[in-house]
């Protein structure tokens, strides 16, 4: 034999915590690009459908293509119109909404909430 059982138990341990320390750093790297990338961008796709989800007539909206309006009426679940000059009114995907600079009139439960205050 050219080598003891001794030392052929020794090489095979340390084979495997040696593939653990090459394997590490992996790990390492993934959990980094999960809390530098994948996790600010989710937060950031999750307040955008909370924006275009809450938008609502008077708000005044700028969409991905930079036109600048008021917004007249809520379509349906997809669509808006918003005027973006006197009689000139346009229909937007609310997905295509980059953000709300003003916030318009109050909700319809917000308004019986007001009226009880006062």
């Amino acid at each position: 034999m050219l080598i003891t059982p001794a030392f052929a138990q020794a090489g095979a341990t340390g084979d495997t915590n040696s593939m653990l320390m090459s394997l590490l750093p992996f790990a390492l790297i993934f959990v980094i690009m999960y809390f530098l990338i994948l996790r600010p961008q989710q937060k950031k796709v999750r307040d955008h459908a909370d924006l275009v989800k809450n938008i609502r007539r008077g708000d005044t909206v700028v969409t991905s293509g930079g036109l600048v309006g008021k917004v007249t009426k809520v379509v349906d679940d997809d669509q808006i119109e918003f005027e973006i000059s006197d009689g000139v009114r346009v229909r937007q995907m609310r997905q295509m909404i980059s953000g709300v600079r003003t916030k318009g009139e109050p909700a319809k439960g917000d308004a019986k909430d007001e009226a009880s205050a006062s």
